[in-house]
């Protein structure tokens, strides 16, 4: 479909054009894949609705917003069977099917021109920037940049959208420094600040805070105010899509359930589909997440907390931080933190997004080093002694697990560098953490080729396998669905029963006052609830 096929474009940042997009697809394959990604599956998206697609991980939600958004296409990516509509301007019969028959004849997209009238924030939100740009300003304006926008227009759209996205007081950094959260908000800024007619989220929740919850779904409500269609993919029956008219729920790439919000949720249409249920309808109560804890998760199962007067395996004596080392006026992130954490014991930092909860945990193994402080792991000081010798006593779970796999198999991800720790047993401690997570040893499967769920599942595998007296674990939750939760949880009491000490940084609110001994919160630089 060529860029004059495409009508409707706005970059007003005001009323979108009014877009209906339809897909019905028979069949999609990626190359080299043993199976269909999706079959069966129908969606309609119409001026102004809300679409939830619901599934647990791997169940073809992030394919499906892919194709929708021509950010996966028949032929380059895989073979597709079916049929795309998009009919942008609100005209009626405007836009013919497009018909995929998984031929060398198939229609080529224009992504780009495609764009114009769906925007799209995949999972990973850093995916979504340009990476070229020095600020949020900046990046906001790319897209702008690129449709040849008037200046002074530009200027205009950039500062409402970021006001839209509670990112004005962010315009002057460096997105790099963001927080995932923060870094989440811009993406879907991105998105937005042309006037698609379809918004389409991929887990547009994840890594948000309370406030930042309440900005998208704000956010989502304004969208569709203007006449634009927003989809929702997400694992999680949240405040957020449980507004939306209709649900699509998927299971192995195939459609099994539809309709609205309220007859699903009276059936038994979600019990096996991994989606994360509970927690009331509708928005959740000022100042709390939306977000529900599974339902199957039990009270307490962190279990007793650990006999009071063990030494702490964690222990953060006056620790402060700031990233300008060679001002001693610039502003600290943290300050004079004092934390102990005993063995066996499990505690939860909250906070809003950008308070340094992630920079907090890099400097428990030395990724950062305080400018006034010691940070103690099982007793000794880690000041002087490479991250590498501490990561023998303190396992660090990333928030995103592309940051800590590099391997080309998923066996070989785990085995990296146990060897030289068990010897003989590397193989059996792989193992063990792979079936530890639910994940298969066997076979040659590339990490990358696992769903977001499976990446982080793995990505703790690789921590546990070592057995530290320690897990830092940052965001552990993200990505997870009904099934994913069950695992985290049983693989967090497991270290915390064998005597390991845990640190979880969370968003999620219901999961840590869940499993956690103790919650504590980051807060302008200091800890509050020690």
């Amino acid at each position: 479909m060529s860029r004059q096929e495409m009508s409707g474009r706005n970059t007003s940042g005001q009323n979108a054009a009014r877009t209906t997009l339809c897909a019905a697809i028979e069949g999609f394959t990626f190359h080299g894949g043993s199976g269909p990604a999706l079959r069966g599956v129908e969606i309609e998206i119409t001026p102004g609705s809300l679409t939830a697609v619901l599934g647990g991980s791997g169940s073809g939600k992030s394919t499906l917003g892919r194709l929708l958004a021509a950010w996966l296409a028949g032929g380059r990516d895989g073979v597709l069977r079916g049929t795309l509509q998009l009919a942008a301007g609100g005209r009626q019969g405007e836009g013919c099917p497009l018909v995929f028959s998984g031929t060398g004849d198939d229609p080529r997209i224009d992504s780009a021109a495609w764009a114009d009238h769906v925007g799209y924030v995949p999972q990973d939100a850093a995916a979504m920037l340009s990476a070229v740009r020095g600020t949020v300003e900046e990046e906001l304006a790319f897209g702008l940049e690129n449709r040849g926008t008037a200046r002074s227009e530009m200027t205009r759209i950039v500062a409402e959208t970021a006001r839209r996205t509670g990112l004005t007081a962010l315009l002057e950094r460096d997105p790099a420094t963001l927080s995932g959260g923060e870094l989440r908000r811009l993406a879907i800024g991105c998105a937005i600040v042309t006037g698609p007619g379809v918004l389409i989220l991929d887990e547009p929740l994840a890594s948000l805070d309370p406030a930042g919850e309440r900005t998208v779904m704000e956010l989502v409500r304004d969208v569709r105010g203007r006449g634009a269609a927003v989809v929702v993919l997400s694992q999680h029956a949240d405040g957020l899509t449980r507004q939306a008219t209709h649900w699509l729920v998927l299971e192995d790439g195939a459609g099994t359930a539809a309709g609205s919000p309220d007859r699903l949720l009276a059936g038994s249409s979600l019990a096996s589909s991994g989606v994360v249920v509970g927690g009331p309808p509708g928005l959740p109560a000022a100042g709390a997440s939306s977000r529900p804890v599974a339902a199957a998760a039990p009270a307490a199962a962190s279990g007793p907390a650990p006999a009071p007067g063990l030494p702490p395996a964690l222990q953060l004596e006056g620790v402060s931080f700031g990233f300008d080392a060679n001002d001693p006026g610039s502003p600290l992130l943290l300050k004079s933190i004092n934390l102990e954490v005993r063995p066996g014991e499990i505690v939860a930092v909250t906070g809003p997004n950008g308070a340094g909860k992630s920079t907090l945990l890099r400097l428990f193994n030395g990724l950062l080093r305080p400018l006034r402080g010691n940070v103690r792991v099982t007793g000794k000081g880690i000041a002087g002694v490479p991250t590498g010798v501490v990561a023998e006593r303190l396992g660090l779970l990333f928030q995103h697990p592309h940051d800590q796999l590099f391997e080309r198999t998923v066996q070989r991800e785990v085995i990296f560098g146990l060897e030289r720790l068990f010897g003989q047993h590397a193989s059996a401690k792989a193992a063990a953490a792979l079936a530890e997570v639910g994940l298969d040893a066997s076979g040659g499967v590339h990490p990358h080729e696992l769903s977001g769920s499976g990446q982080r599942l793995l990505a703790l595998a690789t921590v546990l396998a070592r057995e530290p007296a320690v897990l830092a674990l940052d965001e552990p939750t993200v990505a997870l669905d009904a099934h994913g939760l069950d695992r985290l949880t049983a693989a967090i009491t497991a270290a915390a029963g064998r005597g390991a000490a845990v640190v979880l940084v969370t968003h999620d609110l219901a999961f840590a006052r869940a499993h956690a001994h103790r919650t504590v919160e980051l807060k302008d630089g200091a800890l509050v609830g020690c």
